[in-house]
């Protein structure tokens, strides 16, 4: 297993699985300037590679020996850490007619014959590498409003501010009374800051809400429950500034 260039945080994996050490040297040449390019030589050692890091996609040879691409991939799908990771299935010309039938109800995404466009490559490459870039985004963001939204421990509260001092007539001052005892409204802590940050959760979670419009893909569903939840905690933090 070789890679194009060093792993970085913000660039999207692509896992390329071939035996014949010519096919992933080409494919390397057309993707590698996509990301970053891992290379492995049979469905297990595929196998492995996607359980040590988060790929993007993977293009899979469908006739390989031991391991071929239907068990990898069945496999891929299988296994909690993978099932979400699209998988572009490799093949010859001279293969049987129903191999992309069993491609799609293993899980696979796409199916493409050798030799194929390497513009077409890229293109369909490039769709799942957005798509991967949208959804990480999406948790980013989600993981950053749950952190704004729990105080203390864990449950997301905010303390009501004190309302606004609404204008009296002017009284007769008073001798020889005590004066109305007003250090509850003078003791209770106001808090500027509470509109502020239920502004900015409020805009963050509309932004997540248009990526996760955009990410139509593995993994949408426990998105679109993490947005649920933020919705339903936003919803609690108005309300207690209503109380």
């Amino acid at each position: 297993m070789t890679a194009t260039q060093p792993a970085a945080s913000e660039t999207a994996s692509i896992l390329i699985v071939d035996d014949m050490e010519e096919n992933l040297v080409a494919l390397e040449a057309v993707l590698g300037s996509l990301g970053h390019v891992v290379r492995a030589h049979s469905g297990e050692e595929a196998l492995k590679e996607m359980l040590r890091q988060e790929f993007a996609v993977v293009l899979l040879d469908v006739l390989m020996p031991g391991m071929n691409g239907f068990e990898t991939a069945a496999n891929i799908k299988g296994l909690d850490q993978t099932k979400d990771v699209p998988i572009i299935l490799l093949t010859g010309a001279a293969v049987d007619p129903n191999y992309a039938y069993r491609g799609y109800t293993v899980g696979a995404a796409d199916f493409l014959i050798k030799p194929f466009d390497p513009w077409l490559l890229r293109t369909k490459v490039n769709v799942f590498l957005d798509l991967f870039r949208k959804n990480r985004q999406l948790v980013d963001q989600s993981d950053q409003l749950k952190r704004l939204l729990t105080a203390d421990g864990g449950r997301p509260t905010v303390t009501p501010s004190a309302p606004p001092p609404t204008c009296a007539p002017p009284t007769e001052p008073s001798y020889g009374t005590d004066d109305r005892d007003t250090t509850d409204s003078a003791e209770r802590p106001a808090h500027p800051d509470d509109a502020d940050r239920l502004s900015e959760v409020v805009g963050q979670l509309a932004q997540a809400e248009l990526l996760l419009r955009d990410a139509n893909g593995p993994g949408g569903s426990d998105l679109a429950d993490r947005i649920v939840e933020l919705e339903q905690a936003v919803g609690r933090l108005m309300a207690e500034r209503k109380t």
